[in-house]
């Protein structure tokens, strides 16, 4: 690997949603070929309610983790990026509305960043690299990456994977939850319309062109990371494996390729090596579907909580967004003792709804999306679940939208 300072996640928080559907019942309703139900090893998938947005994903993520700092911590907090495929403006970032709920200092640069399902990576490797070239001793940087996806993919099989949230990483030296490989990156892009989001209301999706894209982007990255970093070997370099995850069954696919064209491995020893380095970054994710821009970081989430780490090891990550670019890159984990973040509490507290109740909800919720002038979000009309889940807890919520301008309150 490179030199330079130790750089990487200090910490690391998810908020997603306080509600969900059952996936399998959601593909009964939608008529949905029932053959396709286990490719996608999916059991529930998280859901926003329609008071809820990308800020307000990202702040509930994100709030938890800065109440752990201390004033001197906080005040050293000097870069915001948020990463979202869900923007609410062509001009105005979504991060100054997070920058301002969160209370953080006005000496601090905050932008936005798009690139689809990469776009997290990209936050986080921005980030890693300003705070690297930082003046100021223990500079710290907040990376949040966050989206709540509308309606448009409804009927088609892409719906059941939808999922909704954010995680919200803080970023510094040394690195304590996964501490970044200097130099330990490999990339491929190239164009490609696999999906899209032309419009609010539109979801542009070519299965078979995403699936493609995919593969060979893992495919390679890992290719690319390998000339970068002499001696990587698939089996022997990394712990465990986490990758970008739209659905569990799209990595055991990825993982399933790697390992054929890159350890020429046979079906017994993919299958345990599925269940040994990959698998436990997936429990999380088969809950709650995919996060998008903050999917990936949701299943290193899921990594550290249920891997066996005994110590530090070194993990391989691929990263991949739509359109398209991806990044095979490396770190390293298990520098704390295992820590529980939450996310299982979070998972069985959510409010369970009937596709019915699912419909009504994300109907409402395209109200609150791109381009909307004037809204007020009434609560009432999902009272059961509003009251369970977010009444009373100090959770950010979207009161209305005037004249362009969203005006969020504590529930």
């Amino acid at each position: 690997m490179g030199t330079g300072s130790a750089i990487g996640i200090e910490a690391i928080h998810s908020y997603i949603g306080p509600a969900f559907v059952d996936v399998r019942e959601l593909f009964v309703a939608r008529g949905l070929d029932l053959s396709r139900f286990d490719n996608l090893m999916m059991r529930r998938k998280s859901v926003n309610l329609p008071c809820e947005d990308p800020v307000t994903n990202a702040v509930n993520a994100a709030r938890p983790l800065l109440a752990e700092l201390d004033e001197d911590a906080r005040a050293r907090i000097e870069l915001l990026v948020v990463a979202t495929e869900s923007g609410l403006d062509l001009g105005k970032p979504i991060s100054t509305y997070v920058h301002h709920h969160l209370e953080l200092g006005n000496a601090c640069r905050s932008f936005e960043v798009k690139h689809a399902c990469y776009g997290g990576t990209a936050a986080l490797q921005t980030a890693a690299a300003m705070i690297a070239a930082s003046p100021v001793p223990g500079a710290l940087a907040l990376v949040i990456a966050t989206d709540a996806p509308g309606t448009a993919a409804r009927g088609t099989t892409w719906e059941p994977a939808e999922g909704a949230g954010a995680v919200a990483m803080l970023v510094g030296s040394p690195g304590r939850i996964l501490r970044l490989d200097p130099g330990g990156s490999g990339f491929h892009t190239f164009e490609v319309l696999d999906t899209a989001r032309p419009r609010a209301d539109v979801d542009v999706v070519n299965a078979d062109a995403s699936l493609l894209a995919y593969m060979t982007c893992l495919e390679k990255s890992f290719e690319h990371y390998c000339q970068r970093v002499a001696g990587a070997d698939l089996r022997k370099t990394f712990g465990h494996l986490v990758m970008h995850t739209p659905f569990p069954g799209m990595v055991r696919g990825g993982h399933r390729l790697l390992m054929r064209k890159k350890a020429a491995a046979g079906a017994a020893e993919i299958d345990r090596d599925f269940t040994e380095r990959v698998a436990p970054s997936l429990e999380y994710c088969a809950d709650t579907g995919n996060l998008f821009s903050g999917a990936l970081y949701l299943a290193v989430c899921s990594l550290l909580d249920h891997a066996r780490l005994d110590g530090p090891e070194r993990v391989g990550l691929f990263s991949y967004g739509s359109g398209c670019a991806s990044e095979f890159f490396s770190g390293v984990v298990g520098h704390e003792p295992p820590v529980r973040r939450g996310i299982d509490r979070q998972l069985a507290d959510r409010h369970p709804l009937t596709v019915a109740e699912y419909d009504r909800i994300t109907g409402m919720a395209d109200d609150r999306g791109f381009g909307t002038r004037d809204a007020v979000f009434d609560t009432g009309p999902y009272a059961a679940a509003y009251e369970r889940r977010m009444a009373g807890r100090g959770l950010l919520v979207l009161d209305r939208i005037d004249a362009y301008r969203r005006t969020y309150r504590w529930s």
